[in-house]
């Protein structure tokens, strides 16, 4: 993505932007979910929530392949809004990351704490979430953004049977988000996101779905994690542990 793309968003977004946001749509509150992987970050984000009580949560993020991840989680979840943790494994090289064994030891300290882990990956890393989702039946799971289907090629297959295969765990619930930024933008359609939506309410049900903004970023197209701290979202001054 280029500058000009992002240009919607480079800028600081803070609380007094998100509460605008929500009292257009009638919404008390919503949950921070990190863009860095970053200890600060974490610990930033719940300082907000500490001063804002319209965020009521916070998916943070710990370092899941760290011998000393009990030693994080422990700082994290002895704050009461600290809801869960996520990676960004669309971002991984390796499409089987989720399957290595020390993020998979990460993951099994997770139940200890009673927090979530959203799964951020794109439609080629499914087979990966069906295979983590089924090691930790008693683990929550939450599948962020739908794995970002190929909406603006209208593309179903292989995304459908890998989400309807992935929602037979039903440790894992969905979030249905982002979906704007795999569109075409600014010519995108509500016809064309029924296909994927169909699939989600058909394989999920609407007792394990809920909605998203993945707002500052549903502001402009094709953002991804990378350029996130170029958009002013992050902090560019923050290290990343």
């Amino acid at each position: 993505m280029d500058h000009g793309e992002a240009g919607r968003i480079r800028r600081d977004f803070l609380p007094v932007d998100l509460k605008r946001e929500l009292e257009k749509v009638k919404l008390d509150g919503s949950i921070a979910v990190q863009a860095r992987s970053s200890l600060t970050e974490s610990r930033w984000l719940l300082n907000l929530a500490d001063h804002t009580p319209f965020i009521k949560g916070v998916v943070g993020w710990v370092d899941l392949l760290s011998e000393r991840v009990e030693d994080q989680l422990a700082e994290f979840a002895n704050h009461p809004k600290f809801s869960g943790v996520r990676h960004i494994v669309q971002d991984e090289p390796d499409d089987r990351f989720m399957l290595c064994p020390e993020f998979l030891r990460g993951i099994s300290r997770l139940k200890r704490f009673n927090l979530t882990y959203d799964i951020l990956i794109y439609p080629k890393q499914l087979p990966a979430a069906i295979k983590l989702v089924e090691k930790f039946p008693e683990q929550k799971f939450v599948l962020d953004h739908l794995a970002k289907p190929f909406i603006k090629a209208g593309e179903l297959s292989p995304w459908d049977k890998q989400i309807r295969e992935l929602a037979k765990s039903e440790n894992v619930g969905c979030k249905v988000s982002g979906m704007v930024t795999e569109a075409k933008w600014n010519a995108w359609k509500p016809a064309d996101f029924r296909p994927y939506l169909d699939v989600a309410f058909e394989a999920f049900g609407d007792d394990r779905l809920m909605f998203g903004s993945d707002w500052p970023v549903c502001l402009c197209p094709a953002v991804t994690s990378r350029s996130l701290a170029l958009c002013g979202i992050i902090p560019p001054n923050f290290p990343k542990t």
